[in-house]
């Protein structure tokens, strides 16, 4: 008896969660709720690691040490590309539910896709480099380890937690840490005086300074990185973003669009704030910045002890949370050329991680200058990009690919133009 009264109260509650669910939905689709675009942030701040990493921390005081705010067009215009590329790579992991390495080796002749490819592993253990020598001169910083052995810790971190935590924990910690280096350049920022117009026409200015090339080319390599590029069309599908039918698929392209967007000012802010106060302490004082430990050392006396161990602190994360992302795009590389996605736990993901951190840290060992090492580190990566660029952009191009999501004929000529410009910088650095 109960139970017959009991049935129809249960349909009722039934028929009243279904149309809370249909105005959830539509109500959904209808604007962006704020909640639910936090739900969305993540695979940019992971990108956006890529280019706060060590290798731009001495391409950046490089330049600021050495131009001032001159070169901070370079940051802008190097952004702008990045938002473009990291925006079109995503829509292809989107669409595709492919990452940029699984798509070439399925889509691409294979006499095209092996050699870039190829390349592109390369690249991530120029990467790696980069991003290991960063944590190794900011432990020597704080605690006087040797490079080597810092090079030899940070490591052995990075495979730990790469082999041991799932995406969601190295999500959330490259997010915090994050947070601490841009935290640490506020900090920083408030105790410098910042010329505040001639940075503003730094900004949108480009000029070409007497001997700035070499420099221009190692901040561009610095925040446009092919590895990146791999990285994002991999990290993207991490929240379920390659969903099948249209209004999904357009709808989360919206949500893709905004953490590309939020993700990559976060990154322009703070390769900025690196330039200003490399401007504003060191070019002002007529220092150029030649190692990235003179830099601490000359910020202490300048600033304080306090800004110059958060100085060091910031760069240890930096070099830390890189060098994760740095193993993670090594690996869906590798992956992807036999045709599978990166997974920690799948033998081909983690040769790509131990193939891309083991051999960058071999050749730690045999340089003499870590600086010098970090600059050219940054332009192997830019002398590579051009391919990888050509590669997606005539993927994301492909309808056979892409479908009714290919690039439009106005997309794919700006997304040519990029690498083209690329390109051509490239040839002028050779040249030069």
């Amino acid at each position: 008896m109960t139970s017959a009264y009991l049935c129809p109260l249960k349909r009722k509650g039934n028929a009243m969660k279904n149309i809370i669910k249909e105005l959830r939905r539509k109500d959904h689709k209808r604007y962006l709720g704020g909640l639910d675009f936090f739900r969305y942030i993540g695979p940019g701040l992971l990108v956006t690691v890529g280019f706060i990493d060590p290798g731009n921390w001495a391409s950046n005081f490089a330049a600021g040490s050495g131009f001032g705010y001159g070169l901070l067009w370079v940051v802008t215009l190097s952004t702008v590309m990045l938002i473009i590329l990291q925006h079109n790579v995503a829509h292809l992991g989107i669409v595709t539910g492919l990452c940029l390495s699984e798509a070439a080796t399925k889509y691409a002749p294979r006499w095209v896709s092996r050699p870039v490819l190829a390349t592109a592993v390369l690249a991530s253990v120029s990467t790696s480099l980069a991003e290991i020598l960063g944590g190794a001169i900011a432990l020597q910083m704080l605690f006087g380890v040797p490079v080597v052995w810092g090079a030899a810790l940070t490591t052995a971190f990075v495979v730990l937690m790469l082999f041991t935590n799932s995406y969601k924990r190295i999500e959330r910690a490259i997010i915090a840490f994050v947070s601490v280096i841009g935290l640490s350049f506020i900090y920083e920022l408030f105790l410098v005086d910042i010329d505040w117009p001639a940075a503003a026409r730094g900004w949108v200015t480009p000029s070409l300074p007497d001997g700035s090339l070499i420099v221009v080319m190692s901040v561009l390599g610095a925040v446009v990185m092919p590895h990146n590029l791999f990285l994002h069309s991999e990290v993207v599908q991490s929240h379920e973003y390659n969903k099948r039918d249209d209004a999904s698929v357009r709808r989360l392209l919206k949500y893709e669009l905004f953490d590309t967007l939020f993700s990559m000012i976060v990154g322009w802010a703070i390769n900025s704030a690196m330039i200003l106060l490399a401007a504003a302490t060191f070019f002002k004082g007529g220092v150029e910045v030649e190692e990235l430990s003179q830099a601490k050392s000359l910020l202490e006396p300048l600033l304080g002890n306090g800004a110059a161990v958060v100085f060091a602190l910031a760069l240890l994360m930096a070099g830390l949370s890189s060098t994760v992302t740095s193993g993670m795009a090594a690996g869906s590389i590798f992956a992807g050329i036999f045709g599978e996605s990166y997974n920690s736990r799948d033998v081909h993901s983690r040769l790509g991680v131990l193939l891309s951190l083991g051999l960058a840290l071999l050749l730690i060992c045999f340089i003499g200058d870590p600086f010098k090492g970090l600059i050219v580190s940054q332009m192997a990566l830019s002398v590579q990009l051009p391919f990888t660029v050509f590669l997606q952009v005539g993927l994301t191009s492909s309808r056979r690919v892409m479908g009714r999501y290919a690039n439009s004929r106005w997309s794919a000529f700006v997304l040519y133009a990029i690498a083209a410009t690329v390109t051509a910088l490239n040839v002028a650095l050779l040249f030069s």
